[in-house]
This record gives structure tokens, C-alpha cells and sequence, in this order.
């Protein structure tokens, strides 16, 4: 049987009767004493990158007019999307990012796009932003809320020394003048962003730390001059793949409180048209391996740079613009959520999602600007799960995973489930380890079959609970007719289309006794916010 075959399968939904071998028990155990990460309060994030439409992999050309100098920024469902976040953070930055010229009165030449060039760069030759178009961009990050990281170009001014390698210090001049516009202008930018993927062996080109560092200690003075005694910008870097010698040697370099956040890059799922895309996402174990970057970048700042924090700068599943068949479907949610999930764990404080348009992995349709399924669990993510993180013991099978977080709205708490089996469901049971003892105690145990299970099948919050009138939150994902191929996500069996007006629709969870089971279905995703968990850390 063919891999598209098994995933064409129609999924499983909760039937009216249910056999026992439909479904498993499982039990989350939440340990809400205390948080044992936290995030930002902007950490979901999507890029907007500088590609121009000539960029094309595997016989493809995913680009379109989604660059930072073509995008239409006038496009009200742009506008819409990045409003219903209130906030979204947007990186703008990307591969030709250390390529990019700012047309300020002093640079000096013509200010010209992006072509294509043998010698350049990622094929392509420098490209220049316009103070006119810059403008036309902060005027829709004003308009709708957006918070902003900006990608400096760190390789201006240096020489190639040898093939993939850059020395010399970095000129500044050009980013310098350019910043002072957008101070001038008022423009708040949260962060300066230093270089993008020049770190240890680099992609297409590499700096070595200690150079790197006494750059961004210019970068760091640079700020300071600029912005006075008004709110600085973070500084961060270096947008690139996480080298552990490399990372600790910047932090090192660089010195104390230089450097605000450590953003690294994660593409975990192969090439974009490796048919091996689809299974990964499914396998517990294959999604698991990242918690290893995760954990070594957080212990790297530990030790050389406690005043940085780690960040996600961009992270797009399959690397060379994604995977047409995959990375704009409702099967890519299970690798997206599972990604914020674990990173969040480790302290991460954003998480920046390649793109919030452009190729394959965009958010939103290249072309028409309809939000694609993840666009949804990005929002959702956003809307429920709160800033500290929560542990949580699981009892079952690997193939569903729980992350639990403090609710942002109602208090409470936020469990996101996913399950990746393709024809097993879950009956969920969720404990709070206060009450763990005392549940025992009473003799409270699952039944040896689901007919009797539905009779009394006990999500143990805490005493507030403990009447049974106390109701929380449902929030089903699925498939649109089943296939996880889907370009259209279902939200308690309802799709999330937008609205006539071009509106993101509202997103209605279901309401049910706190009490009652926890059913997530093959294939399916469920938020469930608990209003009235008593968690002690997220009181606080």
C-alpha cells in the first residue's frame, strides 16, 4: 500500500458507539505548583521574506509577489489576518537578507532589486530597499498592531576570504542611516536583527564569533546613540543553525547584556520534495529529536549568557520553500503545534514561523491570501495558551502528546492534544497532581470498557470542580472530508472559511462538563481550556 494512499484514508470521528479497540485511556497528569519555562507574550510569530518570484526549487516557483518589496500591501485580508493576533510579531529577514542595501541619500548607488546573478549569493545579486517602500511597510505594521523584528545585513563591508568564508569587520554606515531614518520616523521596531545564517559553517556564507561579537557590541552602541533615553530595541542573533562551540562563543565575545535573544533556525523535516516529509510528522520519536536543540541552546545560555534568551527565528518544517503537498495542509499543523509545544518547554520566548506568506509554508496563500490550516492553529495557540508553561506526566501511548500551559484568557489552564495515530483514538483523563492521592483514595479508576467508561469518566481539576457543574472548553481540529491533505481545517466539524467580508471567522469552542470524557479522534488536534484548574503558578 502506497504512502498517499494510507494518508487519503478517511479519519475517524466519534461515532455514536464506539468498540473498545477504537480507543485508548490515557491519563495527563498537570503539575500547576509551578511553571517551568514561560514565553514572551508575542511568542507565535510568522517571517516575511525578501525572495523574489525568480526563486524556484524542484521544477517549481512558489514565490510569487510575496517579497518584502512586492507584496501587495493593500490587500485587506493581509491586513485582517495579522489584526485578529492583536498581536502578531512579524521577522522580517530571510536568506538574501545579508544582500540587502537601504536606499538612504548616502548610499551611494542606484537602489535596484533583487536579480538573478551566477556570482551572487543564493544565485541572486544585491538587492536594495527603498525609504518609500519602507514606509508603505510600517504603514500596515502600524495599521494593524504588528510587532516587529527587522534582519540587519552583517555581511556589508566584508570580504570573502575564502570560498564560504567572510572576514573583516562590518561596515555599518548603511544600516546605521537607515536605522536613523526609522527612528526619525518613529517606526517601533521591537528588535534589531543581526545576520541570517552565518553562523558556525553558515549557509552560503559564514562570519566567524569573535568577529560576530565585536560586531554586535557596534550594533549595541549603534542603539544606544540612536535611541537615547527612549525605549531601546532587543539585539539579536544569529538567526542561524544552532553550533554549540559557536553560540557560546559569541555570548562570550560579546559580553553582558549585548545580546538580548539567540535566535536559530529549525528545518527538522527534510527537503521539500522528500516523500518522507508526511511520516516524519507523524512518528513521536522523529518529531522528539529537536527537543535536543532546544534543551542544548537553553543550557548554552546558562552558562556563557544568562542575560539572552533563546528564540525560534525561523522555522518553516521542510526547507527549500516547503513542501507543495504538505507544508499548506492540515497534516502540517501536527509538526507546527508540536513544535510550539516543545520549544515553548525549553524557555523559548518566540517562535517564528517561514512565512506568514510566501512559497509553500505560508500562513496564507501566496496568491490569494486565504489562510491555510495553520494559519488557524497559530491563532488558536495564540489566543489560549498563556506565557507559563506547566509540566505534565502522560500515561498511554507516545503517539498522543500533551502540552499544558496557563490559560491567557479565563484563567486556568490550556492543554493542547495531538494525536498523531492514524486509526486510534484517545479517551483523555486529566489530573491534577494535588488531587492525584485523593482520586485514588476514592477508588476512582477507568472502566475495562467504553460503554460503562461514559457513565462517570473523571477530568480531575481540583475541589472547585469536584460538583461537576464546572464546564470547560473544547476545541476539536480535523481534516475537511477526512483527508489530511486538506487545504481546509475544521473546527468542531464546522470549516474555518472567512467570512463574505473577507473577516477571519470566530473561533467557538464547545462546552461541556468538566467531568465528562476527553475523546481526540485519529489524525485530530483538541485545545482544552480548563477555567477553573486550580494551578497555583498561574495564579501567581
Amino acid at each position: 500500500m502506497s504512502l498517499w494512499f494510507i494518508f487519503i484514508l478517511p479519519l475517524l470521528c466519534l461515532p455514536a458507539r464506539v468498540r473498545p479497540q477504537d480507543y485508548s485511556d490515557v491519563t495527563v497528569i498537570v503539575r500547576g505548583s509551578e511553571t517551568i519555562a514561560s514565553t514572551s507574550d508575542a511568542f507565535v510569530c510568522a517571517t516575511i521574506d525578501w525572495w523574489p518570484p525568480e526563486k524556484c526549487n524542484y521544477d517549481q516557483c512558489p514565490w510569487g509577489r510575496a517579497s518584502v518589496l512586492n507584496l501587495d500591501l493593500t490587500n485587506p485580508l493581509l491586513a485582517k489576518a495579522i489584526q485578529a493576533f492583536s498581536p502578531l510579531r512579524i521577522r522580517v529577514g530571510g536568506s538574501l537578507q545579508d544582500q540587502v542595501l537601504y536606499g538612504t541619500p548616502n548610499l551611494g548607488s542606484s537602489c535596484d532589486p533583487f536579480t538573478k546573478a551566477s556570482g551572487g549569493l543564493f544565485g541572486f545579486s544585491q538587492g536594495c530597499i527603498t525609504l518609500e517602500r519602507w514606509d508603505a511597510i510600517n504603514d500596515l505594521f502600524l495599521n494593524t498592531g504588528a510587532v516587529i523584528t527587522f534582519g540587519l545585513n552583517a555581511l556589508q563591508g566584508r570580504q570573502q576570504i575564502r570560498r564560504g568564508v567572510w572576514g573583516g569587520p562590518w561596515d555599518s554606515s548603511n544600516a546605521r542611516e537607515f536605522m536613523e531614518y526609522t527612528v526619525s520616523k518613529e517606526y517601533p521596531i521591537d528588535s534589531w536583527e543581526f545576520g541570517n545564517e552565518l553562523s558556525g559553517s553558515g549557509i552560503g556564507a559564514s562570519v566567524g564569533a569573535e568577529q560576530y561579537g565585536k560586531d554586535l557590541v557596534e550594533l549595541q552602541t549603534i542603539i544606544n546613540e540612536l535611541y537615547g533615553d527612549s525605549r531601546k530595541p532587543l539585539v539579536v542573533a544569529p538567526g542561524g543553525f544552532y553550533d554549540q562551540k559557536w553560540f557560546a562563543q559569541l555570548l562570550e565575545v560579546s559580553g553582558p547584556n549585548v545580546l538580548n535573544a539567540m535566535t536559530h533556525h529549525i528545518y527538522n523535516l527534510g527537503a521539500g520534495n522528500d516523500p518522507q516529509v508526511p511520516n516524519r510528522i507523524l512518528n513521536p520519536q522523529y518529531l522528539s529529536r529537536t527537543s535536543d536543540t532546544f534543551r542544548g541552546l537553553q543550557l548554552t545560555i546558562q552558562r556563557h549568557g544568562p542575560w539572552s534568551a533563546p528564540w525560534v527565528g525561523e522555522a518553516g518544517g521542510a526547507y527549500n520553500s516547503g513542501s507543495r503537498l504538505v507544508s499548506n495542509t492540515f497534516l502540517n499543523s501536527f509538526w507546527y503545534l508540536d513544535q510550539l509545544g516543545q520549544s515553548a518547554k525549553y524557555d523559548t520566548k518566540v517562535y517564528c514561523r517561514q512565512t506568514l506568506i510566501g512559497g509553500n509554508y505560508g500562513l496564507l496563500d501566496t496568491d490569494t491570501f486565504v489562510p491555510n490550516p495553520d494559519y488557524y492553529s497559530a491563532l488558536l495557540w495564540h489566543r489560549l495558551m498563556g506565557t507559563g508553561v506547566l509540566s505534565t506526566d502522560i500515561s498511554g501511548s507516545s503517539y498522543l502528546r500533551a502540552y499544558v500551559h496557563c490559560g491567557k484568557q479565563k484563567g486556568g489552564v490550556a492543554l493542547l492534544l495531538l494525536n498523531l495515530h492514524r486509526s486510534m483514538g484517545f479517551m483523555v483523563s486529566v489530573r491534577n497532581d494535588l488531587n492525584v492521592n485523593l482520586a485514588e483514595g476514592q477508588g476512582i479508576r477507568r472502566d475495562n470498557f467504553f460503554v460503562h467508561g461514559l457513565k462517570r469518566t473523571v477530568s480531575w481539576v481540583g475541589s472547585k470542580a469536584s460538583d461537576g457543574y464546572s464546564k470547560r472548553e473544547e476545541y476539536h481540529l480535523s481534516a475537511k472530508d477526512g483527508n489530511p491533505f486538506a487545504r481546509t481545517m475544521l473546527l468542531n466539524g464546522v470549516p474555518l472559511e472567512l467570512t463574505e467580508d473577507g473577516d477571519i471567522p470566530p473561533l467557538y469552542p464547545v462546552e461541556v462538563s468538566v467531568n465528562s470524557p476527553i475523546y481526540v479522534a485519529p489524525l485530530t488536534i483538541a485545545f482544552i481550556v480548563f477555567p477553573d484548574f486550580e494551578a497555583e503558578a498561574c495564579g501567581r
